[in-house]
């Protein structure tokens, strides 16, 4: 079973290596094919977009295929979108080799959280779903940097041809370690769509949407807002995404220790204190050291909600879980594109590249109330079960089998 929590993390490295180098590699991709930031930024907004569209397309179309060979096909996937976008000749192009990069990233997280939750005991479900994701914080920790180094170097279509191959790894170590997982008997498409009914999945999903999407606001634009606001050198830019990787990897690992726990107050802390950190940031962007703090906290807070909000969306579409789980994955990346795309308006509009912590607060402080909505919705309908239960014979009460 550690193995095999192993080989998913490993494609989740690669994944987030891909999904995250490009934010500090923005300027040099910009300066070659002669675009603005804004218009690098649609290689950050195109790739949570082909997420969004994937996770679903991908998922529907593997319904037939056992996991572990969907996910060795979505590894594929992932292969050739960074081999183009390592040798793409225009902006077009690189864009086309992200978005089919990105096809596989839904799927693959959504599958994997399914297969995570499937290989350990109840009550440790959000930890296994967090140790996968373990893989996509290291990665920012350990690939993201290494690759914005090497492309400041060396050329970031190096970087894309390294990811590339980060892609075989996890394919290799899928084929060999994942386990062959059989299907739940009488689990049809028309049961993963029923999910979508219950109001709960889709609350989660829109704190995933907006919670996710406030961190996205700050660090897409993260490269030109401390170089040309903090004053940091650009090779800077490397050893700052360690520092949110960092944030990253530690928040995960308490996110998901803790939802296992109290997945809600989890929720209600980590959306709250990351809405304040964000706004704070239009701040401290202005000083190094506070700037750095600032940095490794929005990663922290931002992955502690990852855990608990895919645990809530398997929990929620219990029976049928693998459409909602890799449906939120493609929420995560809506917010990232929301995110991005708003981030590069208010730049645009000349408010400055401290003006997307502005739209990642007012994005997070939003999560946070459909949270306290979704908590004070479940507690009525608690209630109101509990109501009818007492008031109905007990001969007409119909047992419940789980």
């Amino acid at each position: 079973m550690p193995l095999a929590l192993l080989a998913l993390a490993i494609g989740a490295f690669g994944i987030g290596t891909t999904e995250f180098v490009i934010m500090g590699l923005l300027p040099q991709v910009a300066g070659d094919f002669g675009v603005s930031i804004p218009t690098a930024g649609l290689l950050v907004t195109g790739y949570a977009l082909g997420v969004v569209i994937g996770a679903p397309l991908m998922t529907v179309l593997g319904t037939k295929v056992p996991r572990k060979r969907m996910l060795m096909l979505l590894m594929v996937f992932f292969i050739a979108g960074n081999l183009l976008s390592a040798v793409a000749p225009a902006f077009a192009v690189m864009l086309i080799g992200r978005v089919i990069a990105s096809l596989a990233h839904g799927a693959f997280f959504g599958i994997g959280s399914v297969v995570a939750a499937e290989l350990v005991a109840p009550d440790k479900k959000a930890g296994a779903i967090a140790m996968m994701f373990t893989g996509l914080t290291v990665a920012n920790v350990v690939g993201v940097p290494l690759g914005t180094l090497i492309g400041q170097s060396v050329g970031w279509r190096v970087t894309f041809g390294i990811v590339a191959g980060l892609g075989v790894v996890g394919l290799v170590g899928i084929a060999k370690l994942v386990p062959e997982l059989p299907r739940p008997e009488g689990v049809h498409l028309r049961h993963e769509l029923a999910a979508f009914k219950n109001a709960q999945v889709l609350l989660a999903m829109a704190m995933t949407v907006l919670g996710f999407g406030g961190v996205f606001a700050a660090i897409t634009y993260i490269a030109p807002m401390m170089t040309h606001i903090a004053g940091f050198a650009d090779g800077s830019v490397t050893w700052l995404l360690v520092l949110f990787g960092l944030g990253m990897v530690g928040g995960n690992l308490v996110g998901g220790k803790f939802a296992d726990r109290a997945l809600m107050p989890m929720l209600y802390v980590s959306l709250g204190a990351l809405a304040v950190v964000l706004a704070l940031f239009t701040l401290t962007a202005h000083n190094k050291i506070a700037a750095a703090v600032t940095i490794a906290l929005i990663g922290a807070l931002g992955f502690a909600t990852v855990p608990p909000l895919q645990k809530r969306v398997l929990d929620q579409a219990h029976g049928a879980p693998t459409l909602a789980s890799a449906v939120n994955i493609g929420a995560f990346n809506l917010g990232n594109a929301l995110a991005a795309w708003l981030g590069g308006l208010v730049i645009a509009a000349g408010f400055g590249y401290t003006a997307p912590n502005w739209v990642g607060a007012a994005l997070a402080a939003a999560a946070l109330a459909l949270a306290v909505l979704s908590a004070a919705l479940e507690r009525r309908d608690g209630a109101h079960s509990s109501v009818v239960a007492a008031g109905t014979p007990a001969e007409q009460r119909t047992p419940v089998h789980h």
